[in-house]
């Protein structure tokens, strides 16, 4: 069974197609780039994976519970890290996991065994004493997705999660990512920089709301560079009919 599922999905804002009849289908243990041009649709999508947005058209699935049937069941598989920062900058980091965990439903040594797994796997343990405000952009995002970690998610969904990070942070971030696919977990990164993408990831391409591909990196660049494959694929998109 996929870990996620989504099938014929669409979505409007009042007469503009935001999302056009949009399936594929993700296995867990695999990193999965959602790539896509700024205003391609990924962000509606992430609303939609997280009930922030609404449609009865079409289906999906998050571990095998059905999100319109079941949206508890469901969203208790997901860890998301949205584009946004989310974090009371006041609190220190141990504080903001604690709150989350607690909105969780997990306290006392629940809590603090699940926390301290999470700083360790993002190796932010001997930062958890410091204030989110006096960490650099790089550290912040890794405590996003510590956070996102502490209910043991199935999928881990990050929405444009480097922009604004410098190169060595971005690349800190994607490798630690990287790896927690490689310890079985679904990742799925939404982004639009290509130099984040490895040959081996999965990679699904949305232009104009539609899925062009769906393949890994690798296929999809051919004897060529992914980049390329990319431009080529959304620059000549037709307009829907």
């Amino acid at each position: 069974m996929s870990t996620l599922t989504l099938s014929h999905v669409s979505y409007r804002y009042g007469a503009k197609l935001a999302l056009d009849d949009v399936s594929f289908s993700l296995e867990k243990g695999r990193f999965c780039a959602f790539l896509g041009p700024n205003g391609a649709g990924k962000s509606t999508l992430f609303s939609l994976l997280t009930r922030l947005l609404v449609t009865r058209e079409g289906s999906i699935s998050v571990a095998g519970h059905d999100l319109a049937r079941a949206p508890r069941a469901a969203l208790a598989k997901i860890g998301v890290v949205f584009q946004q920062q989310t974090l009371d900058l006041d609190m220190t980091v141990m504080q903001n996991l604690r709150y989350f965990a607690a909105l969780q439903g997990l306290s006392g040594k629940a809590a603090q065994r699940n926390i301290d797994a999470a700083l360790d796997r993002l190796q932010m343990r001997e930062r958890s004493g410091e204030k989110a405000r006096s960490l650099n952009g790089g550290h912040r995002r890794r405590m996003e997705i510590a956070r996102a970690l502490i209910h043991a998610p199935e999928v881990l969904m990050l929405d444009e999660a480097t922009v604004g990070l410098d190169t060595a942070s971005r690349q800190a971030i994607t490798s630690h990512v990287h790896d927690l696919a490689d310890s079985g977990l679904l990742v799925f990164w939404a982004t639009h920089l290509v130099d984040e993408i490895r040959a081996g990831d999965d990679v699904v391409v949305l232009n104009k709301g539609r899925v062009l591909a769906h393949d890994t990196a690798a296929s999809l660049a051919g004897d060529g560079a992914l980049i390329d494959a990319f431009i080529r694929m959304t620059t000549t998109q037709q307009e829907p009919a």
